[in-house]
């Protein structure tokens, strides 16, 4: 009979090496079948510990469970770094039971091995192919063969007779933790990989979405000029319809955006939107919509190369790019020399932080200088509900109305901003709240009149060295908006689709705007699956382009 209800004592934990060496002679007496109570065990592991200098193993137990705490548990995508089993102590026990017999076994075989006890360490190693041929991948006791309960029972008895020769306490403790350090080293450097190949994986442009974009220029410089059109120019400057601003550079994700609101809009007609992108994708962007119109809205698609008052004697940002230091920051000194290296680097060299696509943003009453509102939208966002309500909503004065992302202690702006440094700490709050980019309603008439521009060109010409924040338009914006943003409710932006694995599914469905914000881009393969679906029921993977470039869901 397999003892399941020694199981849970002897499982491996990074803190308890006192423990799991005085369970040891326990483990041993089940090998032999002997029956003595766990009473008389617990007596056996305190007399065994009186006799052991208490400072070492409190010295021991501390510096491992500091040592623990620096190793940082949250992977990207916050997934669990352990198997299901684990999430109860007392599931699948004979599969655990076996995973600790080899750990132990491969523990007496470096005993062994330091000794010269050669039998000792052949007898441990048979048994030790043994048992993990039996467990194999193998994650819960049903799937175990009928073999398991002879191959732990032999096991037992090998662990036994090394014990019986081999044991040292001392030795023993030193051997698990170095085992245990050395698998915290492992651990760690595969995280900073996994990172690495993540963060590269988030910012490739796929082959299919890369085939579309190319079939779709291709196309659209085939077409006669009179052709290239868009209809309805007369609404872009309607001061009575809802604008849109939409910046981006990925066809398939700029067309889910116009899609869904359209498909969620109760007077469509009504709905106008800006859309500007890149050289590269101009003649993509254009051919997409001209061959899928957004129904009865308008629309209207821009190069940002043709704004040519955005150049560097008027925007810091060009400026700042233009420097050698700059190019020294993102093309040199970022470069990784392996993987590892690299994890922590590649954000550096996002080539959407050197976008004007991505800083835009700041422009906006230059770019719309007739209009009086307009709802900004990020391309990774899928859009649930009509969102026209949001232009009837009072911002009381302020300039940007926007979903706030502080909790108790996190998304404040500490997180994002030098406090360190005196020009933020002498003029901003560090609890002040965080809010997020993606969805935000701009009332361009107070725009103007508080010169947002002129504020955000301030505060980016003294982040030339990269002291007050290091990444990104949302530092500056939280600093240019600050005490000028209007909470909206929650629940018409519900963000984190692109890197949280535990949102509430209600939350998800009862919100307006769902934004995969993150790396986990609903248009990639790393992509959460459960969150997709959001995304592709606004994608026709039978039109003919898509098709051709082989885009699946």
């Amino acid at each position: 009979m397999f003892p399941s209800e020694i199981s849970p004592l002897i499982g491996f934990r990074s803190s308890g090496f006192l423990f799991l060496c005085a369970v040891l002679p326990l483990l041993s007496s089940v090998a032999l079948g002997t029956q003595t109570s766990l009473a008389n065990h617990r007596s056996g592991i305190t007399g065994f510990s009186n006799k052991v200098d208490d400072e070492v193993f409190v010295q021991l137990e501390n510096a491992d469970i500091e040592h623990s705490k620096a190793v940082d548990s949250a992977v990207l995508g916050k997934y669990n770094l352990w198997r299901r089993e684990y999430d109860n102590e007392h599931s699948d026990s004979k599969v655990k039971f076996m995973r600790d017999q080899v750990i132990m076994a491969r523990v007496y075989m470096a005993l062994a091995k330091s000794k010269n006890k050669l039998d000792i360490y052949q007898n441990l190693l048979s048994q030790l192919k043994e048992s993990q041929r039996v467990i194999g991948k193998v994650n819960a006791d049903v799937d175990l063969p009928e073999s398991a309960p002879e191959t732990i029972k032999a096991m037992n008895q090998v662990l036994s007779k090394a014990k019986g020769q081999l044991y040292d306490c001392n030795t023993f403790i030193r051997n698990i933790r170095g085992m245990l350090q050395s698998a915290d080293e492992q651990v760690r450097g595969l995280k900073k990989q996994s990172t690495f190949l993540s963060q590269l994986a988030a910012k490739t442009i796929p082959n299919a979405i890369h085939c579309l974009s190319m079939r779709l220029s291709i196309d659209y410089y085939l077409l006669p000029p009179d052709e290239r059109k868009f209809p309805k120019s007369e609404n872009l400057d309607e001061p009575n319809f809802y604008h849109y601003a939409l910046f981006s550079d990925n066809v398939l994700a700029a067309s889910v955006v116009v899609n869904s609101t359209i498909m969620n809009a109760k007077e469509p007609e009504k709905h106008v939107f800006h859309l500007v992108t890149d050289k590269l994708n101009f003649g993509a962007m254009n051919m997409w919509f001209l061959l899928n119109p957004p129904g009865e809205a308008t629309i209207h698609v821009e190069n940002v190369d043709d704004f040519k008052w955005l150049n560097s004697s008027y925007c810091p940002v060009l400026r700042q790019l233009e420097s050698a230091a700059m190019k020294e920051y993102y093309f040199t000194a970022a470069h990784p020399t392996t993987l590892s290296a690299g994890s922590s680097n590649l954000k550096y060299r996002n080539p959407k932080y050197l976008s004007m696509l991505n800083h835009l943003r700041f422009y906006l009453p230059q770019v719309y200088p007739k209009l009086n509102k307009i709802l900004f939208l990020d391309d990774d966002i899928v859009v649930q509900r009509d969102l026209s309500p949001l232009w009837s909503v009072d911002l009381k004065g302020n300039v940007n109305g926007a979903v706030e992302t502080c909790g108790e202690s996190f998304h404040r702006f500490d997180k994002y901003l030098n406090f360190s440094n005196p020009h933020i700490a002498n003029n901003f709050d560090p609890n002040a709240c965080g809010w997020a980019y993606g969805m935000n309603m701009f009332d361009l008439n107070e725009w103007k009149k508080k010169d947002i521009t002129g504020i955000y060109h301030k505060w980016q010409t003294l982040n030339e060295d990269r002291a007050l924040w290091k990444l990104g338009t949302l530092p500056p914006g939280l600093l240019t908006f600050y005490k000028l943003t209007h909470p909206l409710n929650k629940s018409w932006h519900v963000l984190g689709l692109g890197y949280n694995p535990s949102i509430d599914r209600s939350e998800i469905e009862n919100a307006a705007v769902v934004h995969y914000n993150g790396n986990m881009k609903p248009w990639l393969e790393l992509a959460m699956t459960k969150y997709r679906p959001y995304w592709t029921k606004y994608i026709n993977y039978d039109h003919p382009y898509i098709k051709n470039c082989k885009l699946r869901t």
